[in-house]
């Protein structure tokens, strides 16, 4: 028989003061709502999508239980935007922006259920004022339905360990989890840092005999089921993308220290250089006391430093992207905060010049990070290479369409990318007429979703209209490609003169009565 527990923590603060910052809280998620609602939709006119946008959108017009290289939820997510937006840029723009501000409100509620709404504030106004928060509120990738996901199943799981009894936060611990492997592998470390927890937290250890606790992390779990038939009927394909990002390459010192070093500078990039290093302040005293530690502090120092310092150690051996540690920040910021707030069990508490410094160069650093996003957007500087991949892709849809619409047979004639998986995708949502497009890869490997879905084998005595990626001068169409069709004839090219000198071009040819095709890994005719 399971041993009935509960914990109940002293009010920290009068209710009187919780209501008030409540309700600043509520003003600040009103204005930063409305005001980042204005900057996407100008942004959104101002500049295209990611290549990785475009590309999950394209997934999303093809819903499945799984995808080339993310699980399904992103393309899911997709499908409902480009369904409510009617495909608009705008709405692609805006679902981040719905799944940041849920997720700055469950982070609030966190924090508020652990240190009080004061502190609450503090640690949204710290997690606001960071580009990496901006980011995540601007472009609609993985990231955004994983935050949200890793948000509500911290909240959840702390609920369920003070109040094991009730079954709705064990509920909503399984919904949340299964929501978040559906959104991105890395959710199955949740699972591992809850059972952490209940071993390292003494007061926790009958959490490892609570049969909800089993239960809602085998129901979350129990999610990937059709992902993983999906992959086991596609060669594992997902896992065999994913064992990729672990590869290792053989360096000199000089360059090993390089790749190392930039780990720890991105990261202080991403969440600005006096927050992070109060960020990492409070993760070596969390480390340093941890005797003295109350159960909230140990709670999140196991869901923020223990894989933090995973990152770390794997950094030393490869590359690290900037975003795949973002979810194990959510708990490191409100220790943050409470540390700042002198709220913190059994650590010193910081000085006020911490928490002045931190907010104030955040602040400034966020407020030209946009400042300087308008910049760039409204003058000739909108050419600069960091916005290259952003620009040029309406007008060459445009130009794709128009072609598209004077082949002899329109209807019989499919669209044909040779170039990356990006040129693919972006040309798919620009083009007026939203065609299924397909993508050559010359290689003759599965490199992309275009192929793991049918290939032009199923167009076969169609035309094609054939984009070629080409530079300053026209090309001569590939002969691999080409020897595919009857005949093929040159129609012109596209070409985007972009600010700054950069040009978009392809390209552009008919391929008559497609004979033959060979499918990336095998297949075809």
């Amino acid at each position: 028989m399971v041993r009935a527990y509960a914990f109940t923590l002293k009010p920290i603060e009068s209710q009187a003061d919780a209501v008030l910052w409540s309700r600043r809280f509520g003003w600040l998620l009103t204005g930063l709502f409305l005001f980042r609602l204005g900057f996407a939709l100008f942004f959104s006119h101002q500049a295209d999508l990611l290549g990785d946008e475009a590309y999950y959108w394209d997934w999303g017009r093809r819903p499945d239980w799984g995808y080339f290289s993310k699980p399904p939820m992103i393309g899911w997510l997709m499908a409902l935007v480009g369904r409510w937006s009617g495909n608009a840029a705008w709405g692609i723009r805006i679902a981040p922006l719905l799944f940041g501000t849920l997720t700055l409100a469950v982070t609030f509620a966190l924090a508020r259920r652990l240190y009080g709404a004061r502190t609450a504030f503090l640690a949204a106004c710290l997690l606001v004022l960071t580009p990496g928060n901006a980011g995540l509120n601007l472009f609609f990738t993985i990231d955004a339905p994983l935050l949200l996901a890793w948000s509500i199943a911290l909240l959840c799981a702390w609920r369920a360990t003070e109040h094991p009894r009730p079954w709705a936060a064990w509920v909503g611990l399984g919904l949340a989890i299964g929501f978040g492997v559906l959104s991105k592998q890395m959710m199955l470390v949740f699972p591992l840092l809850l059972v952490l927890f209940a071993l390292v937290s003494a007061p926790d250890h009958a959490l490892l005999r609570q049969p909800k606790l089993w239960l809602a992390l085998l129901a979350g779990a129990a999610c990937l089921t059709p992902v993983l038939e999906w992959n086991r009927q596609h060669h594992w394909i997902t896992l065999e993308h994913t064992k990729h990002h672990f590869d290792s390459e053989n360096l000199g010192v000089g360059d090993w220290l390089a790749r190392t070093l930039e780990f720890p500078a991105v990261q202080a990039l991403v969440y600005t250089p006096v927050t992070f290093a109060a960020l990492a302040v409070v993760a070596w005293l969390g480390l340093r006391h941890w005797r003295a530690l109350g159960r909230r502090e140990r709670f999140l120092l196991v869901f923020s430093v223990v894989p933090l310092a995973g990152f770390l150690l794997l950094s030393l051996r490869q590359h690290i992207n900037p975003n795949w540690p973002a979810v194990f920040y959510l708990p490191l910021f409100l220790l943050a905060a409470a540390w700042l707030d002198g709220r913190l069990t059994g650590v010193p508490a910081a000085g006020p010049a911490w928490r002045r410094a931190s907010l104030r160069t955040a602040a400034v650093i966020t407020l030209l990070l946009h400042l300087g996003l308008v910049v760039l957007l409204l003058s000739p500087l909108r050419g600069h290479k960091k916005l290259a991949d952003m620009q040029g892709w309406r007008e060459a849809g445009r130009q794709a369409g128009a072609f598209l619409e004077q082949v002899p047979n329109p209807s019989q004639t499919f669209v044909l990318v040779a170039g990356y998986r990006y040129d693919a995708a972006q040309l798919a949502f620009s083009m007026p007429q939203k065609p299924r497009v397909y993508c050559w890869n010359k290689s003759g490997k599965v490199d992309s979703q275009y192929d793991v879905w049918p290939g032009p084998e199923e167009r076969l005595g169609q035309d094609a209209l054939i984009l070629q990626a080409g530079k300053a001068e026209s090309h001569p169409l590939g002969l691999r490609l080409a020897e595919r069709f009857q005949t093929v004839e040159n129609l012109g090219r596209v070409e985007v003169s972009m600010s700054g000198g950069g040009l978009r071009a392809y390209d552009v040819f008919l391929g008559h009565n497609l004979l033959s095709w060979q499918k990336p890994g095998g297949g075809g005719s």
